[in-house]
């Protein structure tokens, strides 16, 4: 296919007649069709429907430490549930503590318990004169929600397929005493599906943080998400890696089940050093008695240990992995080679990563809502929902019906082709 920045006026003129004649076509449709969040579809909720059953009125409901589940205590969750969690995130049990439904939640409280009172006895954030974190874009719209919301300032860092550039994170942490973390989704990431390096992996924990109150937030939410037995992404662990570099308390580690099981009904958990981990306690003791140990107890003798989870996740994949290679397969034949719009080929995650020519995001997000596809906002991969180049788009596959996906890819690089000529015809 020919570019469309090397047609002439004349041809860019007849194509644009003919796409809004195709567009006409789909706005006569009466479509309503979702693709703006990462959400699990039906077909994927219900592999796990089988846990429903795990537990009854005459089920023993004690843990393997002898409690009855049933009751109060056990504020950072039972010993099957942080062993489960542990082999999950590849950490010994003894370095996680179990949250309840969500690790946002668990996220958000860990910034707010830095924000109130300080991390290892450390001046509270809410103390300072300014607190600053690096987020990684194009990168996850609920991370930067909670750093806005506290009032901490947001700096980009760009991410490459490697991860984020480490020459600029090492050159910020080591300068700037108010820089007080980063957010980081290591694997799979949000929403390009990149993995990090080893190397790259390797200069977090050798980070050298003016800061001694920085941490590195690692939401290792897509680490079992794999869309294909072979090739996956592998990713070194990075709280054994910053103990061996000798910063065993620079990271927090969340992860939770909850695109494994039931999204809101989950099992979330945090790992970091012990010195950490006993500094949330001091927190956690205070909001709470406990977590919903009932739900812990579910998880694990549904799925009993990590094998359960993988297997798990292979039918996942095999509900995913068709959505995931639609979507590409419609850009690749309709966009390739015509110089308007990259994106990524992912081997895992929730999501593909679009990037349309500068200053175009909006205006394709836009036509395609008037047609009848909600996408995710453009510019919500950005800090303060605001993408300097206007370009990102997040495309999430996972929800609609492969009917469905599939006509809203159809109408959505429509939408890419007219605002691009557009935008071509502007400048000529």
């Amino acid at each position: 296919m020919t570019a469309y920045k090397d047609r002439s006026k004349e041809e860019l003129l007849q194509l644009k007649e003919e796409l809004e004649a195709k567009y006409k076509e789909f706005q006569g449709m009466g479509l309503k069709l979702d693709m703006s969040r990462g959400k699990p579809s039906a077909a994927q909720l219900d592999l796990s429907m089988g846990m429903m059953d795990v537990l009854d009125s005459f089920t023993d409901l004690k843990c393997e430490a002898g409690i009855d589940c049933r009751n109060y205590g056990v504020m950072d969750g039972v010993p099957e549930a942080k062993r489960l969690l542990g082999e999950l995130i590849e950490v010994p049990a003894e370095h996680i503590i179990i949250y309840g439904n969500s690790s946002l939640n668990v996220m958000f409280d860990t910034v707010s318990h830095a924000y109130t009172h300080g991390v290892l006895g450390m001046t509270p954030w809410c103390k300072l004169d300014k607190v600053k974190f690096l987020c990684p874009v194009p990168g996850y719209d609920r991370h930067f929600s909670i750093t806005e919301y506290f009032g901490i300032e947001m700096i980009n860092v760009p991410m490459t397929p490697d991860g984020p550039d480490m020459d600029m994170v090492e050159k910020l942490v080591s300068e700037d005493e108010a820089i007080k973390g980063i957010w980081c989704v290591p694997k799979y990431s949000n929403p390009q599906g990149y993995t990090y390096s080893d190397e790259t992996v390797r200069r977090f924990a050798n980070l050298k943080p003016a800061a001694k109150d920085f941490r590195i937030f690692w939401d290792n939410a897509y680490n079992v998400h794999h869309l294909y037995s072979e090739p996956q992404d592998v990713i070194l662990e990075l709280l054994s890696e910053c103990e061996k570099a000798g910063n065993p308390d620079m990271v927090y580690k969340f992860s939770s089940t909850s695109k494994i099981s039931f999204p809101g009904s989950g099992v979330a958990a945090v790992s970091a050093s012990t010195a950490n981990l006993d500094d949330l306690r001091k927190h956690l003791k205070v909001q709470t008695i406990g977590h919903d140990k009932l739900n812990q107890l579910r998880h694990v003798r549904y799925f009993k240990n990590i094998h359960g989870i993988e297997k798990q996740m292979e039918k996942h994949a095999e509900i995913m992995r068709p959505k995931f290679e639609a979507v590409l397969e419609i850009l690749d034949r309709e966009l390739g080679g015509l110089e308007i719009g990259e994106w990524t080929k992912p081997y895992g995650g929730y999501f593909i990563s679009f990037d349309s020519m500068e200053g175009c995001a909006k205006a394709i997000v836009a036509k395609a809502k008037e047609a009848g596809v909600v996408m995710t906002g453009a510019g919500a991969t950005y800090p303060y929902g605001k993408d300097p180049h206007d370009s990102n788009i997040r495309i999430a596959p996972s929800f609609p019906p492969i009917e469905e996906l599939i006509q809203a890819t159809e109408l959505f690089v429509l939408c890419v082709k007219l605002v691009s000529v557009d935008k071509l015809l502007e400048s000529m």
